[in-house]
């Protein structure tokens, strides 16, 4: 009988935390979202954010997407975010609701949002929380219900357990992270945070992104590549002064591909959105955030046209 008890408190509790949604969040994450999508007439790339909501607003203005108002002007514009929304600032949830409700309203409209994980959206749902601030943790007491936080095992400390109930799998941030891609390719042209080395594409573009959004929503194990420094999410192998070799290996990822330019964040561009390897990779981290102090850039293409869009 107690056992049973036991059983019937643990699913009511799960039951809770899954019907305790972010603003605007489907019911049900997409388990089979494409990693690869047509070619489109304007796409512009947006790169780290680090919970700055006054960076974001200002790139996403700069880049024709939102109004004064923080709603979708963009009409059939396809706008990419390179990953990590999280860590360094204190709007992160903020910043995390806002996307997603503007990637329906580009639907609506005929545009589209791809908002990819980076490594720090993965290490908040490994439940690492060292590049947090005190207003980050703050911030997501109200993101769950209190059965959900009391669920979290002791050892995580207090301050941290809104958060780690908010963001570990299956809980209802983890759920926002699971519906999207780490890496996706639209048209001639690969997105993903830290980069695409040939080995995972042997493991398969697919497999990464299925088996990422499978540990997300609280349904798979957690993938090994997730703490590789060579993983798709911390690699930066073409993004730091990449050398002949790196380039070449660029070179033979695009071709397996069949892409022509990729385009990443991770590794910050002191002197603005900068192309390396004859502009077949372009480091978009521009370090736009108020912990990093840059300017918000966007990376514009348009066709054969590849230009950065700058405030100034």
């Amino acid at each position: 009988m107690l056992h049973l008890t036991r059983i019937l408190f643990v699913t009511g509790l799960l039951a809770l935390c899954l019907s305790f949604q972010p603003a605007d969040q489907p019911a049900d994450s997409p388990r089979d979202l494409p990693s690869r999508f047509p070619e489109a007439r304007r796409i512009v790339a947006i790169g780290d954010l680090h919970g700055d909501l006054a960076a974001t607003r200002r790139v996403l203005g700069l880049a024709g997407a939102i109004d004064d108002k923080d709603h979708w002007i963009g009409g059939d514009l396809v706008l990419v975010q390179t990953g990590d929304q999280t860590d360094r600032g204190d709007g992160e949830q903020a910043i995390l609701d806002l996307l997603m409700r503007l990637g329906k309203e580009a639907a609506a409209a005929g545009g589209a949002v791809h908002v990819l994980n980076g490594n720090h959206e993965l290490l908040n749902a490994s439940l690492d929380f060292r590049y947090v601030t005190p207003g980050g943790l703050a911030d997501f007491e109200d993101a769950v219900p209190r059965a959900a936080i009391d669920s979290i095992p002791k050892s995580v400390e207090e301050p941290q357990r809104a958060r780690a109930a908010a963001f570990q799998p299956g809980g209802p941030y983890a759920r926002v992270l699971a519906a999207r891609n780490t890496i996706v390719i639209i048209g001639q042209n690969v997105f993903v945070h830290g980069g695409v080395r040939p080995e995972h594409i042997d493991y398969g573009i697919d497999r990464i992104n299925d088996e990422v959004r499978s540990w997300l929503s609280g349904e798979g194990p957690r993938p090994e590549f997730v703490d590789s420094r060579r993983g798709p999410t911390w690699t930066r192998l073409y993004s730091s002064n990449p050398d002949t070799a790196a380039c070449d290996t660029l070179t033979l990822v695009l071709e397996r591909l069949s892409a022509r330019r990729m385009i990443v964040g991770h590794t910050i561009q002191e002197g603005g959105i900068a192309p390396f390897c004859g502009g077949k990779l372009w480091g978009i981290d521009v370090g736009m955030s108020a912990f990093s102090g840059g300017k918000p850039q966007a990376l514009e293409i348009a066709g054969d046209s590849v230009r950065v869009i700058r405030e100034d």
